[in-house]
């Protein structure tokens, strides 16, 4: 080889190796730049690791200091509602410069050639300045005309705006002066109001609150909605594990979890009581029963559910003694204030039980079983309407009495505000003994229609026949009689019995034959396609025993002994007609059944398959259709055939079952399955 050749080939030698250092260099720089970016992802990564972190201990300490931060915050006064009569000034606008009037001398004439061409120029110049100044007139006399009328509307506004921030602080002050009155509205209004604008709560509490007031007692009830148990963070911590690039939770053991959360449940209740003892400016609290409720699932039901974790009554002389700076909340509720607080609220299976509720309050309150209960039917009818409207009250709508005359047949208006379900709702109240008549139920239907009613609610201290609930199917209406009447005011705190012992006064049987009076019974017409006779026959049951022989009504039996059903005339288009008086049926009857067989004399062959569209229809005593109920089609072979059975609820009342049994061996052997031995 060339020393020309050697040299040619070490230059380019050299360039690979310049090549390859540069390549590596690069590669270098690459795994540099890897390098750093990962660090920053790492660096990132774990800086939202810790701002998380961050965010979790903030919650936690803002819960821990729920009582001390709702303290520092100014007490509620009604003249923070006051409002200042401050009116904008007037803002004329573009109106508020006058018109410029034009200047004489800009109209000045050009002179001319000659003395007529000047005197000509003189004349039209004039002129353009009197047109000009006359125009310029009218532009201002219609800007003050403008400008008068827009201070006008500016009056008027202000004068409507400063009329109305007077009659709002007017109402504060008569809300005031009913406060320092001590009247029950007026404290409620302003102790709710005191609750509601306080800033001391944290964002993601709720704020709902029932509350009544004992002018009696000087004691504001309350029951108040409590944060549930995901308002304590689940997680403790956060952190970032590189070798997965994910974030991962430390959970927050479950007993500091719990212990945290009876801690604010504790502080809650405290900061309410505080707030409202501080509002008082007045003096009219001289204690508070609070109740602190979650709204959630009840385990034991699976309904939805206020279940109380926390109740206390805590009197002002002991609750002002207390340096709430300084107390743990839990100690100072359950001990100082004796008040109760669940063990394990997490679980809701530790509900507390209130000791005075808002729909305790007032003239009708009183425990369940108390023998200082009012008797319904000794009740004055006024009374009686109010403790209606109590009782819709304490159900969770708004219920107000309406006036004695040109009520419309309303006794109670009430609106349930469920969004769904709710709506207006018209009550009428019955203080009877006997059975509601049908007659009754359809005049509130009529009155649901009249006033543009969602529902229409009768409620008794008696019952209601088959024909008021056959009636009620499938319309806005509700039917409760006095046992479910009693029952729901129990339940809602109020109280109430019928007659003594708290029992229903016994039904007055009615005397049997024709004198009976006109309301006590219904006549139950039946009616069928074909052309097969049939003997239509009744059994009063208790259970699936008749109560006695002579309380199976058939051809050879027309009527029971105290006359309470008896077979009567059919009157068309009925075939077979039963009459019964369901009020006067023996106590111990629980069930009423109807049925039909073919008659052996008249049709010896013949079956059921021919019982078609048949129907009940009941009948008032005036013979008037109340309604229809639907029985089942007899089948080929069968000989008799159970049409249905009237079957008297826990109030009182009897509702409709449709039978549908049927026996090949005709009546004989129906009557065997209801307990009647035939020869």
């Amino acid at each position: 080889m060339s020393r020309r050749s050697a040299g040619f080939v070490g230059a380019w030698a050299e360039i690979q190796r310049q090549q390859q250092r540069q390549a590596e260099a690069e590669a270098r720089q690459a795994r540099a730049r890897q390098r750093l970016a990962a660090q920053n992802h790492r660096e990132q990564r774990q800086a939202e690791a810790g701002r998380r972190t961050e965010e979790l201990e903030a919650r936690t300490a803002a819960l821990q200091a729920v009582l001390s931060a709702g303290c520092g915050a100014p007490a509620f006064r009604a003249s923070s509602l006051m409002r200042a009569e401050e009116v904008l000034p007037f803002d004329p606008g573009r109106l508020a410069w006058p018109v410029r009037m034009p200047d004489p001398a800009q109209y000045q004439a050009q002179s001319g050639w000659t003395a007529n061409r000047r005197a000509q120029a003189q004349a039209e110049a004039r002129a353009r300045f009197e047109q000009d100044w006359h125009a310029a007139q009218a532009a201002e006399a219609d800007r003050q005309r403008q400008l008068a009328a827009l201070q006008r509307e500016h009056e008027q506004r202000a004068e409507a705006l400063r009329a109305e921030v007077r009659r709002h602080n007017a109402g504060i002050r008569e809300a005031v002066e009913g406060v320092r009155r001590g009247e029950p509205d007026a404290v409620v209004e302003y102790f709710t109001a005191a609750l509601y604008s306080s800033t001391a709560w944290p964002a993601e509490f709720p704020r709902q609150v029932a509350a009544a007031y004992d002018p009696q007692a000087r004691q504001l009830v309350l029951d108040w909605e409590l944060p549930g148990y995901d308002v304590v963070p689940e997680a403790k911590s956060v952190r970032y594990v590189s070798a997965t690039d994910q974030y991962k939770e430390t959970a927050r053991p479950v007993s500091q979890r719990r212990a945290l959360y009876r801690e604010v449940l504790a502080q809650s209740m405290l900061l309410v009581l505080h707030q409202l003892f501080a509002a008082d400016e007045h003096r009219v609290l001289d204690s508070v029963a609070l109740n602190g409720y979650v709204d959630a699932r009840d385990p034991a039901t699976g309904r939805q559910a206020h279940i109380f974790l926390a109740t206390v009554m805590a009197p002002r002389a002991v609750f002002t003694e207390l340096h709430l700076a300084q107390v743990d909340a839990v100690s100072c509720l359950s001990e100082a204030l004796r008040g109760q607080l669940a063990t394990r609220p997490d679980q809701l299976t530790s509900a507390v039980r209130p000791g005075r509720q808002p729909q305790d309050v007032g003239r009708h309150a009183a425990a369940h079983g108390d023998d200082g209960e009012p008797d319904l039917y000794e009740m004055d009818p006024l009374a009686f309407e109010s403790l209606v409207a109590d009782l819709f009250r304490a159900m969770g709508m708004q219920a107000v009495t309406t006036q004695r005359s040109n009520d419309g047949g309303v006794d109670v208006d009430a609106v349930d505000p469920a969004p769904i379900r709710g709506g207006k709702i018209v009550v009428q109240v019955k203080r009877y003994r006997n059975t509601v008549p049908p007659t009754a139920v359809r005049d509130l239907y009529g009155t649901v229609q009249d006033v543009g009613a969602n529902k229409g609610v009768l409620v008794t201290t008696s019952g209601f026949g088959p024909g008021s609930h056959t009636f009620v199917r499938g319309k806005p209406l509700e039917l409760v009689s006095g046992r479910e009447l009693v029952d729901l005011l129990h339940r809602h705190g109020l109280r109430g019995r019928l007659g003594e012992g708290g029992r229903p006064a016994p039904a007055r049987p009615a005397p049997p034959g024709p004198a009976a009076a006109p309301d006590d019974h219904n006549v139950l017409g039946l009616t069928w396609s074909g052309d097969v006779a049939l003997d239509v026959c009744a059994l009063v049951c208790h259970g699936n025993r008749v109560v006695g022989e002579d309380h199976f009504v058939f051809f050879n039996n027309p009527q029971t002994p105290d006359g309470s059903v008896r077979a009567v005339r059919a009157v068309a288009p009925d075939k077979a007609a039963m009459r019964v008086s369901f009020d006067a049926l023996p106590a111990a009857a629980d069930r009423f059944v109807l049925v039909a067989a073919v008659d052996p004399e008249v049709n010896p062959h013949a079956d059921l398959s021919g019982f078609t569209d048949a129907r009940i229809r009941l009948l008032d005593p005036a013979m008037t259709e109340l309604g229809r109920l639907e029985v089942s089609d007899g089948r080929a072979r069968e000989t008799a055939l159970v049409l249905g059975s009237f079957r008297r609820r826990a109030g009182g009342d009897w509702d409709f079952v449709l039978g549908g049994k049927g026996y090949t061996g005709g009546l004989e052997e129906l009557v065997r399955d209801f307990g009647i031995d035939v020869e």
